[in-house]
């Protein structure tokens, strides 16, 4: 029994040490990136590294780039300010329609087998517009839209985003659905409750996959860069395509895309804090029964 206690314990420590490293591993990325973003040019890239972290400059900078880059003499910052609302508005209307259409669609895809849906035919083809690569599709997208009137706006990015994350919300959301016993269901249908109604009594019950797909969808729109350089215009932009106007033909500012990135990061940090609790059982939702 000693024996036995020990090397329960000795597997546990060595759990602990494992998820350490894990843990550092992952954070230490961000961390680095943080620190550096405090430093000069010549720290940054300074051998060995140091922590000499004292400076501001790289925000000022960053936040003076994107005032010049708006073409309008207005106080420090308004232009970051363009640029994260536009981030926003493009991340959150994206989700916001994804998980409104996509939720109920995989839904009908778990409950209902009919003629179009035998054999998941009609959800695999679904799946299929996630399986060419983004480049591939980009280039057509952009000459339609760029003969458009929308051609420049925010429209096209939200409509694309849209596309590509759906496919993703009805293969996540599915998954949870199928863990949810269908003794609910039928249990609902003799109480007299229509498909609409049951959907609405079974919904709180994948409240961790509503948090961890919406994460996720706002994540995916959040850092999508290729079709946002594409189909957007100078002013409405996103962060993660604004910072790439840092690298310039005078050099690439360092410090300020160190900068930048740190505060593009911290929209997602704060949305996933926010639904931390339902995040982690979403994650292991149906791994034990």
């Amino acid at each position: 029994m000693f024996e036995k206690s020990k090397t329960s314990t000795l597997a546990g420590v060595l759990a602990l040490i494992v998820i350490g490293l894990v843990v550092v591993l992952c954070a230490f990325p961000w961390f680095w990136m943080f620190v550096s973003s405090f430093k000069t040019q010549q720290d940054i890239w300074a051998i060995p590294p140091n922590l000499n972290a004292n400076t501001l400059r790289n925000y000022e900078t960053a936040f003076g780039w994107w005032l010049v880059q708006m073409g309008q003499l207005m106080r420090p910052g308004f232009a970051f300010y363009r640029f994260l609302i536009n981030s926003l508005t493009i991340s959150l209307t994206a989700t916001s329609v994804t998980m409104l259409v996509g939720v109920p669609a995989a839904f009908g895809f778990s409950r209902f087998k009919g003629k179009f849906m035998a054999d998941n035919m009609l959800f695999f083809l679904i799946l299929t517009l996630r399986m060419a690569p983004g480049f591939v599709e980009a280039i057509p997208i952009y000459l339609v839209f760029s003969q458009s009137i929308l051609g420049g706006t925010a429209i096209p990015v939200v409509l694309m985003h849209i596309l590509f994350t759906l496919t993703f919300v009805v293969w996540l959301m599915k998954g949870f659905f199928d863990e949810i016993p269908r003794d609910l269901d039928d249990r609902a249908r003799i109480d007299g409750c229509s498909h609409f109604k049951t959907f609405r009594l079974i919904l709180p019950l994948v409240k961790p996959g509503l948090a961890t797909t919406a994460i996720f969808s706002f994540i995916f729109s959040w850092n999508e860069f290729l079709l946002t350089l594409l189909l957007t215009g100078a002013e409405t932009k996103s962060l993660p395509v604004a910072i790439s106007g840092l690298v310039t033909p005078a050099g690439t500012y360092w410090g300020a895309i160190l900068a930048s990135s740190v505060i593009v990061t911290f929209p997602v940090l704060v949305f996933a804090i926010i639904v931390q609790k339902y995040l982690v059982r979403g994650l292991t939702f149906g791994a034990v029964k």
